[in-house]
């Protein structure tokens, strides 16, 4: 017996020692802090100290070196994501996942985003070439000094990174554009609910903006039925996760308590595991710009400098538009044009995929953009139909200099430097609000916007008679823009930037102005801010939304117990959708099942393709109900205010089965979980490594905004404020910032989740380029030495 304990506890040894010498190899792929290398492409050493927070502070003689030092550092803590972003904007995933992703990668090499890349790399000037080569440098240096494994991801696919190219940084570029600058989307989804709807109805899903005029829209049904619009519509990846949008805003010295301007701003994207972004400092001759990175690209996206800082948020301009070319009945290789038939521009693509077969892709090009129709296969020849699907971009330009602006942005000095800087600015367009140390505030919102012969973009529309081309562009000069407004302050947040007679078309599909009403109710509370006071701004959680819509379900006369225990709770609640209260998800349940009640019976199978939020549509429904909330299934004729009944019902049962039958000890933090989600390994065994989860409050309509997708089970919190900073223009360096989950995309990685829970609770990090403050508790100094 003894001898066999003795065996038992010297394989418990054995197994314990591989662990441990599993982990420790697992760990060699952790990026070297401190110490010195020598690297082949450097003009000069070039230092690399690593703040408490893992954020390197890279201290270089030569912009270029510092760019070089940015690529190496973003490859050492981010180089599986890069790997991935480039190989999805590519088109090449499928080399690494095989078949899952070839539909993906049929779509973007359709779409054409690496060729572009390729094309704009050669029309940049040699400065900005110049940046892209030493990046490109840097990451492609650290793959060939690593010492250690490659990151995790690496091993567990079985895959080796290809040295980095510049056309890489500017294809995920392009996919950012992709992200925040399209509504072809919902383009398509229009023309699919016109086959089922109504004008009327289908006017009411997207009723207009307050102060814009009813819109019409033009009717091409008997075309929309020669396209393959439902299969195009399953094989394209979609946008950004509902709830996304972002908050900015800046007051001048007059409202603020230091007499400088303050300025604070937050995108909201989708949530990810690891985060979208980075935190570098980047200091050299005639360069100091700190703030958030994208990994891949060599700019500060957003930050400041000594003597400006910046902030963005999406102006959702509609710079995407479907046009449906007609084919030649007796050659297919060729399209109609005003001036007779023209062939298609052809590209032959090869797609790889792993562990499969080759797939050829012949990508055509009519003089309106990508046949995207393709994706479905050869209209001509698969339904022998006469029409195809092109899809115009302002992105999908060899001419785009968007990263000439944005380096230009990082050195600006003045108003004058920042709006000179965006005149190369194409897509996605932002607007970009701004404080100098002047005492100057401002905003711009750069990027091309089409002006159209005729139409607004929002349906597929003919493209032989050139009746809806584009004619030209919104002028620099007559974009929306100030400077020093009077009122002291500027504030986006997605919302309508411009008056009603402004004298060009940018959108119908602006945000709800909730979250912008509720900045300008908190700033209006006080006469002078401070930084303390614009971080509760930002930690805000107050829906107005909820507050709209509480009254109807309040109106409800509950007919169970566990309705009136919700309803008395209800009663005394203000709309603020914190983690720890019951209230939020009561309420997030019941408006769910309301817009599914008031609109699934008429969109029927579509529904869940055109399921959102939609409060203008419900707003516009509560006060002339116009049949919809009637259920044509039935015979009864429904009311708006049993609907709200019923779905109050609806909600509590299900809250019930899943938080329990005590009201009482149910808490929307339970239900709405923030998903940092890993892009390849969540839903996987793997994912309890990789995912990053945390309870959260909010909502998609609160200033701290926390969206999740109506159409999923439960309340999963998939978007929200990615990136927080706030500046300080009479003291830059008191500034501060945070993003989402760590600095390092490893998961063996004490810096992989380490800003998580701080982010959650809108708690923030120094952004400071003070090298004093910096060292202090600094994890180390990385010398990098040119070699030969």
């Amino acid at each position: 017996m003894l001898r066999l304990r003795r065996v038992l506890l010297g394989l418990l040894l054995v197994i314990a020692l591989l662990a441990v010498g599993g982990v420790l190899y697992l760990r060699t792929s952790l990026p070297q802090l401190r110490g010195e290398l020598t690297i082949t492409g450097l003009s000069a050493p070039v230092e690399v100290l690593r703040d408490r927070h893992a954020i390197p502070h890279i201290f270089a003689q030569a912009a270029e070196d510092a760019y070089f030092a940015l690529g190496f550092v973003h490859a050492q803590d981010r180089l599986w994501q890069m790997e991935f972003q480039r190989r999805v904007a590519a088109g090449r995933l499928a080399e690494v996942v095989g078949e899952a992703a070839l539909a993906t990668d049929k779509f973007l090499r359709t779409l054409s985003v690496y060729h572009y890349a390729e094309r704009i790399f050669d029309n940049l000037g040699s400065q900005a070439q110049g940046v892209l080569l030493a990046y490109a440098d840097g990451v492609n240096a650290y793959l060939h000094t690593r010492r250690g494994l490659l990151p995790p991801e690496f091993l567990i696919l079985r895959h080796q990174p290809e040295p980095w190219r510049p056309a890489d940084s500017l294809a995920w570029l392009t996919m950012m554009a992709w992200d925040l600058g399209g509504n072809w989307d919902d383009e398509l989804l229009r023309a699919r609910l016109s086959l089922r709807l109504t004008d009327e109805q289908l006017a009411a899903l997207w009723p207009p903006y307050p102060g814009d005029a009813p819109i019409a829209l033009p009717d091409f049904r008997a075309l929309y039925r020669e396209l393959p619009l439902d299969a195009l519509w399953a094989a394209s990846p979609k946008p950004l996760p509902p709830g996304a949008g972002s908050n900015n805003w800046v007051v001048d010295g007059s409202r603020s308590i230091t007499g400088m301007p303050l300025l604070a701003n937050d995108p909201h994207l989708g949530l990810q595991a690891p985060s979208l972004w980075y935190l570098a400092h980047l200091s050299a001759p005639g360069l100091n710009v700190i703030g958030a990175t994208l990994p891949g690209l060599p700019l500060v996206i957003l930050g400041r400098t000594d003597r400006i800082a910046w902030g963005f948020t999406n102006t959702g301009p509609d710079v995407q538009d479907l046009f449906i070319e007609r084919l030649n009945s007796e050659d297919p290789s060729r399209y109609e044009t005003p001036d007779g038939f023209k062939p298609f521009t052809l590209r032959r693509e090869v797609i790889r995929v792993r562990d499969g077969a080759e797939v050829i892709l012949n990508v055509r090009q009519s003089r309106h953009g990508p046949i995207i129709s393709d994706v479905v296969g050869r209209a001509a020849e698969v339904a022998g139909a006469d029409y195809v699907l092109a899809l115009a971009w302002t992105a999908l330009r060899e001419d785009n200099l968007t990263f000439q602006a944005g380096l230009n942005l990082n050195r600006a000095r003045n108003w004058d430097e920042f709006v000179a800087a965006l005149r190369d600015y194409h897509a996605p367009q932002q607007n970009i609000v701004y404080a100098d140390i002047e005492g100057n505030i401002g905003f711009y919102a750069p990027g091309l916007v089409p002006i159209r012969a005729a139409g607004d973009g929002r349906m597929p529309v003919p493209g032989w008679s050139g009746e809806y081309d584009w004619i030209g562009f919104i002028p620099f000069e007559s974009l929306p823009h100030a400077i020093n407004p009077e009122a002291g302050v500027v504030i986006t947040a997605n919302h309508q930037i411009v008056p009603d007679d402004y004298p060009y078309f940018l959108t119908h599909d602006w945000a709800e102005p909730y979250r912008a009403e509720r900045i300008t109710e908190l700033l209006g509370q006080l006469e002078r801010h401070s930084l303390e006071t614009l971080a509760r701004i930002q930690a805000d959680q107050r829906s107005l939304m909820a507050v709209e819509f509480l009254p109807l379900l309040l109106a409800v006369r509950p007919e169970t117990e566990l309705a009136r225990q919700a309803i008395a709770r209800l009663i005394a609640w203000d709309g603020t959708m914190a983690r720890d209260r019951a209230e939020p998800l009561i309420f997030a349940a019941w408006y769910r099942e309301f817009t599914r009640l008031v609109y699934q019976d008429e969109l029927g199978e579509l529904f869940y393709d055109a399921w959102e939020f939609r409060p203008r549509f419900i707003r516009q429904v509560l006060r002339q109900d116009q049949g919809w909330c009637d259920d044509i299934r039935t015979t009864a004729l429904e009311s708006c205010e049993y609907l709200a009944a019923r779905a109050l019902d609806l909600a509590l049962e299900q809250l019930r089965r899943q938080h329990g039958d005590d009201l009482t000890r149910w808490r929307w933090g339970a239900a709405h979980v923030a998903l940092n989600a890993h892009a390849i390994l969540t839903g996987t065994p793997l994912a309890r490594l990789f995912d990053l989860a945390i309870p959260s409050g909010g909502d998609a309509f609160t200033v701290n905004a926390a969206g999740f997708n109506i159409r999923r089970p439960g309340f999963t919190q998939t978007s929200g404020a990615t990136f927080r900073a706030l500046y300080d223009l009479s003291d830059l360096d008191r500034s501060l910032f945070i993003h989402s989950t760590g600095q390092s995309g490893n998961p063996l990685s004490p810096y992989y989740r380490h800003l998580l829970e701080p982010w959650r609770d809108v708690q923030y990090l120094p952004m400071t380029t003070r090298r004093s403050e910096i060292e202090a508790g600094a994890l180390g100094t990385l010398r990098l030495l040119p070699g030969r």
